[in-house]
């Protein structure tokens, strides 16, 4: 009897220990909240991934995703801390770090080496060249990253801005209105404004895209950003979301069906073939660029950075263009090794 009790009191002890451990671990995971620029798309399936499959539990991270209403409205529930992190338009942090020096957000880890910016016409109302958008009715939100950098797109390819009007148009009416007729071009991702204008019945071959990167504009898109605070209170924190961040990207490289997939499963309502070719075209001309496989993901030039930084400043009338060390904080990546892409 005493011997079976001992076993007992043995096995009861183990349990409370093992229950000690669960609630210790539990507690040492670090409770954050990430905010996406958009909805749940192909294009940020990397995220959901690495939710899904554990890779930020895996990392000591208890992580809440959601969805955004665009660059400045994730700029600023991360700069005023509602959210410890998030993913937005670098283009759009150095106008707001600007704006708020008190409250500056840095970004950690580059999405887009290339950005996806661009201004879409139809081919059935003659334009053919960007000079032939003078004198035209140009639909965007006023948030919109490539309708704010369109003077800097202007002024690089000829075009008169002054003569271009602006008609402000929610989002859901940017496409449609084009299609109908209401304004003559549209501004918008390249992989956002194509497939929806395809979503509405008009064909990719009956668009004439003007996307800046093919007219020498370097800008870079979307990276993730972390708060002053976070930064300074949990850079652990910060690594291991980038750590694993990055590991779910290159498994979506290697194979994009598993973002679909991802994408998917947080929202039931994916048209999955329709993200299966925004999260491709993201890939091929945003993520996966020359400098990229040479270099490895989530990294910047800051050379390059710098004239990004010049040239916002100055298409969107700011005082001054910040440096890319504002900008940019280097020390959060893996090594090289780790990022290269497949």
């Amino acid at each position: 009897m005493t011997f079976v009790r001992s076993i007992a009191y043995a096995a009861a002890g183990l349990a409370l220990a093992a229950g000690f451990g669960t609630a210790g671990s539990a507690e040492a995971q670090t409770k954050m909240k990430f905010t996406l620029d958009w909805a749940f798309q192909g294009p940020t399936s990397a995220f959901l991934l690495a939710e899904q499959k554990g890779y930020y539990k895996a990392e000591g991270l208890d992580i809440t995703i959601d969805a955004g209403q665009g660059s400045a409205g994730a700029l600023q529930r991360v700069a005023t801390g509602a959210y410890e992190m998030g993913y937005a338009d670098i283009n759009a942090l150095i106008e707001y770090n600007v704006k708020n020096p008190d409250s500056q957000v840095k970004a950690v880890m580059m999405g887009y080496d290339a950005a996806p910016f661009g201004v879409y016409a139809l081919k059935s109302s003659g334009i053919k060249t960007p000079k032939d958008l003078e004198g035209k009715k140009l639909g965007a939100p006023v948030f919109d990253a490539s309708f704010k950098l369109f003077p800097a797109f202007a002024a690089k390819v000829g075009i008169d801005k002054a003569k271009v009007t602006h008609i402000n148009l929610q989002p859901p009416l940017r496409e449609p209105s084009l299609k109908n007729g209401s304004v003559d071009f549209i501004s918008g991702h390249y992989f956002s404004s194509i497939l929806d204008l395809e979503k509405i019945g008009v064909k990719a071959d009956d668009v004439m895209a003007f996307p800046y990167a093919d007219f020498g504009m370097d800008f870079y898109g979307n990276a993730i950003i972390a708060s002053p605070k976070f930064i300074k209170e949990n850079p652990a924190a910060i690594k291991a979301v980038v750590k694993a961040t990055i590991k779910a990207w290159k498994e979506i490289a290697a194979n994009p069906e598993l973002g679909v997939k991802a994408t998917k499963t947080r929202d039931g309502l994916t048209d999955e073939t329709l993200e299966m070719k925004r999260l491709k075209m993201s890939l091929e001309r945003n993520v996966l660029t020359k400098w990229v496989k040479e270099n490895g993901f989530g990294g910047v030039d800051m050379a390059r950075l710098q004239r990004s930084s010049d040239a916002v400043a100055s298409a969107v009338g700011l005082p001054r263009a910040p440096a890319a060390k504002e900008l940019f904080e280097e020390g959060f990546l893996p090594p090289k090794a780790e990022r290269m892409m497949p």
